[in-house]
Order: C-alpha cells, then structure tokens, then sequence
C-alpha cells in the first residue's frame, strides 16, 4: 500500500470572526418563534454556487483526517431542534415568563441559531439573556442567581439529551454519505482518523455507537465532545487539543466540517478544512475551506491523497439553486 504522504495546502489566518453572541441585540417581548437572529455574514441572493480553487503551493503530509459530527457524520439539526422543542413542552418553559404557550424555536430560527453559536447550553443561555429567563416547572419564577440559571440550563439539556438518543435510538438516522467509506480507506492508508464535536458528550458517544458501529467508534485516534473543552467552537480550542492528542502538527490535519463556525474553529487552530454542506448552512461563506461539497458520496480527489503524492489543483462545485440538489465534479488531480 502506497505511503499517506498526502499534500494539503495549510490555510492563511482568518482576518475575520463572528460576532459575540453578546454583542448581539434582540428585542425583548418578541413570542419565541418568530425570533430572527442576525446572520454571520452581510445578507445575500440566493444563487448557483460559484467554482472554488485551490493550489497547493504550499504542502504538508496528511496525517489526520478529523470529522464534525452533527452535520457531517449525520445531518441532525432537526433532531436537535425537536429534542429542545419536546424538553421545553415537557418543563413547560415560558419565554419570555408571560407567554401563555411553552418555547418553540421553528426551524428558520433555529438554523441561524445553530449557524451562531456551537453547544446546547450556550445557545440557551444566550436566548434567555436576551428574551429572559423563563418560567418552568424546574422555577415558577424565573431565576435570579447564577447557581439557578446554571441548574435551569443543566435539567434542561440533560433531558433534552436523553430525548435525542430515543430519536437516534428509533433506526430512521443513517450517516451521511460517503462518511464511513472516507473513515475506512483513512484508516487502510495509515491515516489517523478523529470526531471533534461541540454536542454533550453522551449523546455523541451513543450517536457514533449506533452509526459509525461500535468497531469504527473503537477503532478512532481520537474522539473529543463539548464537555471535553473549556471553548467551543469557533473556538480552535477542540482541534488544538485533538492535534496534541493525535502528536500531529496542525498542518497535518485535514478537518470536514459542515458550517463556518466549524470551519473558523479549524482554520484557527491551523488545520486545512474541507466543507461538506447541509441545507442550513449552504449559504454561508466557506472561502478559507480548501473545497466544498454538498456531502462525501464523491470526493474521490481526497482519496486519491490519501494513497499517492498528488496536489489538489482545481475544484469546481456547481448547482442548479441552493435550492435543489447542487453536483460536484473534481476536475483535475495532478499525480
């Protein structure tokens, strides 16, 4: 088998961030679903995705192939949104207090939610600090102390924790595709393989067990979960520790990630990323990714790295509308 001396070109430094969470203002007294959040990047039409290219002009050896879970190895947001959704009927949580009906975030809400802030409690402690701290079965009153709110956010998302292993549990949530062939020919070339996710440690442990099959989940160089870090992500933080864990130099890690909070917190720690797309973030601006596709099914040019010396030298996505199903067609690899 040919030696994993792949050539990945190493990122430049992002010149831009997201805004802080807090920096953001949101009217109070709005019903929660009707709750919009600013997007990441200015608005813009919808439109055909445009070629992206990159040259290797600069090389590193690949020698670790590290996943995202949620959005790449399974497209869960939905799953999420319902857990939360079915945690807040169950607590009866009001937000703001005065609503007569239980928290809804809808799904057009809940996109750009998740496309802002990485981690389940985080994205509720923004929510109530901007709309306010809700009622509960868990506090008839909203609570006032930190030690409350902190409790408040824990039941919940333990629940909802639980609640999303049933749906993963039920069969009906297969990987994506490409995911498993892309680990296994990873794997068979020397390549060290890792998941980094933001999501509670739990509930991923239980997602990969059942999707990836407890063999490949075993078998990974390394698996980091929100819990295992202090910053989530665009926080670099996960993929710093994840290279130190691997005793891989950044520039040797290619990441898949599905979003562009996935993608900073990649390039940040100053690893090369590859975007693998979902409906919900397909609009958002990937130019510091190497390439992008709208899944794995046929990114043959990133096996080919894996078993020669090549130089990914051009790569052309191209869709009718990011509203149908966009192809992808590798162009050029230069063995």
């Amino acid at each position: 088998m040919a030696s994993a001396s792949t050539l990945i070109p190493s990122p430049s430094p992002l010149s831009r961030g997201l805004s802080s969470p807090r920096g953001l203002s949101s009217p109070r007294g709005l019903l929660p679903s009707p709750l919009r959040l600013p997007r990441i990047s200015p608005p813009r039409p919808r439109r055909p995705l445009v070629a992206v290219a990159a040259s290797a002009s600069s090389s590193s050896p690949l020698q670790a192939l590290i996943f995202d879970c949620d959005g790449v190895i399974l497209e869960s947001e939905h799953l999420h949104r319902q857990a939360y959704n079915d945690a807040f009927q169950h607590f009866t949580v009001r937000c703001p207090a005065s609503s007569s009906q239980p928290l809804h975030w809808d799904s057009d809400f809940y996109d750009e939610l998740q496309n802002l802030i990485g981690g389940g409690k985080p994205k509720m402690r923004w929510y109530f600090n901007e709309n306010g701290w809700p009622s509960s079965s868990i506090f008839q009153t909203p609570p006032s102390s930190d030690s409350d709110k902190e409790k408040l956010v824990d039941v919940i998302q333990d629940w909802k924790t639980e609640r999303y292993k049933e749906i993963i549990k039920s069969g009906s949530v297969e990987t994506r595709p490409g995911v498993l062939r892309l680990m296994d020919e990873a794997k068979g070339a020397g390549i060290k393989v890792a998941v980094c996710s933001a999501a509670t440690k739990s509930s991923v442990i239980f997602c990969l067990e059942n999707l990836l099959g407890l063999e490949r989940f075993q078998g990974l160089d390394c698996f980091l979960a929100g819990d295992d870090v202090k910053a989530k992500k665009p926080d670099p933080l996960i993929y710093v520790t994840a290279a130190t864990k691997l005793d891989v130099q950044p520039k040797n890690c290619l990441v898949v990630e599905d979003s562009v909070i996935g993608l900073q917190a990649s390039t940040g720690a100053g690893m090369s990323c590859v975007i693998t797309y979902t409906s919900s973030t397909a609009n958002q601006d990937f130019a510091d990714a190497i390439a992008i596709y709208p899944d794995l099914s046929n990114v043959r040019h990133l096996l080919l790295m894996m078993h020669a010396h090549c130089h990914l030298s051009e790569v052309t996505l191209s869709a009718r509308s990011l509203d149908q199903c966009p192809s992808v067609t590798v162009l050029m690899a230069d063995l």
